[in-house]
């Protein structure tokens, strides 16, 4: 059976249809996206004695990946080479294969086969900065906020790097392209910086310089505790936390961005499903894993403590956050969490922020109004298998005209939130 999900289909919405004209004055900000890393990435910025050193593709045999603890892509050849991110002395970082599904020919390409494809077959958009304008500029988007990929959505792939002065020089440079690339793009395309949350004497100083260098917010590991560090309550990272609150840089949690959040199918998947399945499935339950991550930092009392903080639930829709808020609440009050001086569900309306794309197919105005219509803000995904992808405003359009949402209401889902957690100037021409 062929299904096919409107959302991504050719619907009858050219850009002068009303829907999407009833949007177009609005800069859209996309607050999730990814980039596939360019090759050269840190081997054209690193100093000379880390050149060799520093995430690098290397070709290596299929049949030596499993070895290696790198993902292999189904029904490939024990004899065939796969690209891997290296680094150091021949560290494994991670599958380096174009971690895009939309082809260099611009169509998207579903099911898991994009994860053996080398990165010069995919969209030059998913790399580049000048594609990445232009395609934002043809589907009407004014900004992006982008993620990584090599490093682990979290950055929690480097801490694979054993030397500590060549892992900080690794994650500096991402940071750095980052600065390059938000200027390149006259500051529409906006990575975020990644903290080096293994060392919080060094997180600190790194906080202060992905501020200084104007970026947008901190992208970080939401478990480090599973990698021989303090959770992220324990006051070990109180200083993160109160420089993240003094600098009002947003903390954000991507699906994923951490060693228990596996990445491709993980561990949900029952073995006997078909491969296609399987990514289907594990995907979806990343979803529901931030609602866990969610759920510590309201209970933890850290935002008690740190009541200005800014958290973001990335790439995990919206849906599931009017059950758990209400659970949060229950469960609370069942088992004497008394040490919290509000509701579970407040401190979300305060401090925490969802995000939702292909959730515009169903009832989502319904969740959104729960959750709080301040809370929430639109992403696509791209380059990702769930992007929203060739138009990716139709379904949005779509659910905002039909059940006419006041202007002011759509403002907010589509930019002016994204602007006030992401410290944006948005232009009003």
């Amino acid at each position: 059976m062929t299904v096919t999900n409107d959302i991504n289909s050719e619907l009858p919405l050219d850009r002068d249809h009303p829907l999407l004209e009833s949007i177009k004055d609005i800069k859209i900000i996309d607050v999730d996206t990814h980039l596939t890393e360019p090759g050269d990435l840190w081997t054209s910025r690193a100093p000379s004695k880390y050149r060799d050193l520093v995430p690098r593709v290397v070709h290596v045999k299929n049949s030596e990946l499993a070895k290696m603890g790198v993902f292999r892509p189904k029904n490939t050849e024990d004899s065939e080479t796969s690209p891997v991110w290296m680094a150091g002395e021949d560290i494994p970082l991670g599958f380096a294969g174009g971690a895009s599904v939309i082809n260099k020919s611009g169509q998207k390409v579903r099911g898991a086969d994009f994860v053996h494809w080398p990165l010069t077959e995919v969209s030059p958009a998913a790399s580049l900065v000048e594609p990445r304008l232009t395609l934002m500029d043809e589907v009407g988007i004014w900004g992006q906020i982008l993620y990584p990929n090599a490093v682990g959505f979290g950055g929690q792939a480097m801490a694979q790097i054993q030397d500590p002065e060549l892992r900080l020089t690794v994650l500096q440079i991402w940071n750095d392209a980052m600065a390059e690339m938000q200027e390149q793009s006259g500051g529409r395309i906006m990575g975020l910086g990644i903290t080096p949350w293994w060392d919080i004497d060094l997180a600190v100083a790194e906080v202060q310089r992905i501020h200084d260098l104007g970026l947008h917010g901190i992208n970080t590991n939401a478990d480090p505790h599973n990698q021989g560090h303090p959770d992220l309550s324990e006051p070990y990272y109180a200083p993160f936390w109160e420089a993240c609150e003094s600098l009002d840089l947003s903390v954000n949690f991507h699906i994923g961005a951490s060693v228990s959040q596996t990445s491709y199918a993980g561990s949900s998947p029952w073995p006997s499903l078909d491969w296609d399945t399987q990514i289907a499935l594990g995907s979806t339950m990343l979803y529901i894993y931030n609602a866990r991550v969610i759920s510590n930092i309201i209970y933890s009392g850290l935002l008690d403590r740190h009541p200005r903080l800014k958290i973001v639930s990335v790439e995990s829709g919206v849906g599931w956050i009017p059950f758990i808020l209400d659970a949060l609440d229950y469960q609370a009050v069942e088992n004497n969490v008394d040490h919290l001086s509000m509701k579970p569900s407040d401190y979300f309306r305060r401090n925490i922020y969802a995000c939702f794309w292909f959730e515009s197919q169903g009832d989502f105005l319904n969740d959104i109004s729960r959750i709080g219509i301040d809370n929430c803000m639109f992403e696509t995904d791209f380059p990702h298998p769930t992007c929203l992808y060739p138009q990716p405003l139709n379904g949005i359009a779509k659910a905002l005209g039909e059940n006419n949402v006041p202007w002011e209401d759509r403002v907010k889902l589509l930019s002016g939130n994204a602007a006030k957690v992401y410290n944006i100037d948005v232009p009003t021409d």
